[in-house]
């Protein structure tokens, strides 16, 4: 296994990071919304984007012009065999979306490279937020929790709880916990059927789960309409079709939340009283 670390740009200002993974062009668009929206809840914590060669110095400078802090990191030198095992057309046949439509933005290998938040050891603690979320009200206090944290992976039916889903989650960096997850990963004939998620899932088995609220999944919006309640959203996770994505299949349903996010990507329109918003039709 690569055992090499991150590559950051600066000395951290902080103990404490919200930490995103960057991976192409489209990734560095949701990105955008992201920080502006973690900037615009006032936390003093580092912004950290993780990010591979498959984004490059463009993609990257409007981040940067947001504060964030870069982090250049490699995929992990995971072994031929489990890359086949991995490689896009193999896992989908394996694990297809049924439910909705996932734009092929990036190699499935390059979730793992969220792994890597273990070796970040200049924080004491660090709250991983994917590049396709929302943050709508202050989650400082995620970095008191404790390894490892996640809300369910909750869009379809109440009995999707009893999954994680790794878009949100806690981390407490440690050299010594990251060469156990790389030893975990790539052992004989080891396959992730969801990547990271099930890896995370397995490695963590006894996982704390947060509230529903910390990760909400837009499906919820059309699926679950009962459970949205905006008083309480912290963060929305665009989960499947992208808010950038110009005309996707649901983009008429979900056209509240896409505004949402337009309005943290511009930074015009955002709004005063994320409460006040009206809720799906039921």
């Amino acid at each position: 296994m690569d055992c090499s670390g991150p590559r950051f740009d600066r000395p951290a200002a902080s103990r404490r990071a919200y930490v995103t993974l960057v991976t192409n062009a489209d990734y560095a668009t949701g990105a955008t919304a992201l920080l502006r929206s973690l900037r615009h809840t006032g936390t003093a914590a580092d912004l950290v984007v993780m990010h591979t060669p498959g984004a490059d110095a463009d993609d990257l400078e409007p981040l940067a012009g947001l504060g964030a802090r870069l982090c250049a990191c490699d995929r992990l030198a995971t072994s031929e065999a489990f890359n086949e095992r991995h490689e896009r057309g193999h896992l989908h046949a394996a694990a297809p979306f049924t439910k909705g439509g996932k734009p092929a933005f990036h190699t499935p290998l390059d979730n793992f490279v969220k792994l890597r938040l273990w070796q970040m050891e200049d924080y004491d603690s660090i709250v991983f937020l994917d590049a396709d979320t929302l943050v709508l009200r202050s989650c400082d206090r995620l970095f008191h929790y404790p390894q490892f944290c996640a809300a369910p992976n909750v869009y379809e039916s109440l009995g999707d709880f009893h999954r994680l889903n790794s878009g949100v989650f806690t981390a407490r960096p440690s050299q010594a916990v990251f060469e156990a997850m790389t030893a975990r990963l790539d052992a004989p004939d080891a396959f992730w059927r969801r990547t990271d998620q099930t890896f995370l899932e397995t490695f963590f088995p006894d996982w704390h789960g947060l509230p529903v609220y910390y990760n909400l999944l837009q499906y919820v919006w059309f699926n679950l309409p009962e459970l949205w309640d905006w008083a309480s959203v912290r963060i929305v996770h665009y989960q499947y079709e992208k808010p950038w994505q110009a005309g996707h299949a649901r983009a008429d349903r979900l056209k509240p939340l896409i505004e949402l996010w337009q309005a943290f990507y511009t930074g015009a329109g955002i709004p005063d009283d994320i409460a006040a918003l009206p809720g799906p039709t039921r």
